[in-house]
């Protein structure tokens, strides 16, 4: 459903669906109840000045019944934010994509308390570019290649090549050159197949019993010797430059099939093992990277790669 209010500092607005039924009189009364207690001025001040709406635009005010509006959109009062410390590097732009270089720890799409520090909100801003959308995600600890779509006429163009898995993706990522102590060894290119699901509640993906949803294949392309005061989880201080190419696109796949195999991903504080929440070290980036992405271009018919010009920092 379109929002019926245009994004606003590179962020949309946001969207809420009014109950059916409740003990609330107003849609201001259900409001109240959600976040009154964090800006009940604020929310007053938002009805009085109509900038709360419903479907096409109407503006609601303090009396507007409950009933009357199914979705109201409003603009959120966003906290102030500092500047992550790094940097996008735009790739590619014309008049259906753009294509650029993620860093590691900006976010992909504003959500939590990252909002105008997120890769979507600061290329609106700096492009003005309102509509612009990306066509799939990378952590926000992932860094690498992102696909955006610049025109909503042609954006359905694209989204049906990620639907309908024809878009090839290539990552690297460095973890030790040998599996954890007491794991079998690889001959590589190894595929891994197996059930992953991820619930809202939870921070980590699971690997659960049930037909194969998530494949991996991975290669290892070299080895090499890692910092002189850094190790791995083998012991050796041996690390592996490694491709990974995903068949498909389930949220945490790559870190989790790499642990799998006893190779977890230098710098995850996830997998194969959920370290205490701490804040963002700059100096130990998660060593995984979206190297390139081919596809056959729906608008001129060509096939087209996009490759990444950063560089893993732990790779020698």
């Amino acid at each position: 459903m379109q929002s019926p209010l245009p994004v606003r500092d590179g962020v949309n607005a946001t969207r809420l669906r009014l109950p059916d039924e409740g003990p609330w009189d107003t849609a201001m009364d259900y409001m109240m109840h959600r976040w009154g207690h964090i800006d009940p001025q604020g929310i007053e001040d938002r009805f009085d000045a109509g900038e709360i709406v419903g479907e096409g635009g109407i503006p609601l005010h303090r009396g507007t019944r409950l009933e009357d509006h199914t979705f109201i959109w409003y603009y959120r009062t966003l906290p102030p934010e500092n500047r992550l410390p790094v940097e996008l590097n735009i790739l590619h732009q014309d008049d259906h994509i753009l294509v650029v270089d993620k860093p590691h720890f900006l976010p992909t799409t504003p959500g939590g308390t990252y909002i105008q520090e997120s890769a979507l909100v600061r290329l609106r801003n700096q492009l003005d570019l309102p509509d612009l959308i990306p066509m799939h995600r990378l952590d926000r600890m992932t860094a690498g290649i992102l696909l955006l779509s610049t025109n909503p006429e042609t954006r359905g163009k694209y989204q049906v090549l990620f639907e309908k898995r024809q878009v090839q993706k290539e990552y690297e990522c460095v973890s030790a050159a040998e599996p954890a102590a007491g794991r079998p060894a690889l001959d590589f290119p190894v595929v891994v197949r197996n059930r992953m699901t991820k619930s809202r509640s939870y921070l980590l993906a699971e690997v659960i019993e049930g037909k194969p949803n998530a494949e991996t294949r991975i290669d290892l392309l070299r080895t090499f010797d890692g910092k002189e005061d850094g190790s791995t989880s083998s012991g050796t201080g041996r690390l592996g430059l490694y491709r990974l190419e995903p068949h498909s696109g389930k949220t945490h796949q790559l870190r989790v099939h790499m642990a799998s195999l006893g190779l977890g991903i230098l710098h995850d504080s996830f997998y194969p093992e959920l370290l205490d929440k701490a804040p963002d070290d700059y100096t130990k980036p998660l060593q995984l990277l979206a190297r390139g992405i081919r596809f056959v271009d729906p608008i001129t018919k060509e096939p087209v790669e996009y490759r990444s010009r950063l560089q893993l920092s732990e790779v020698r």
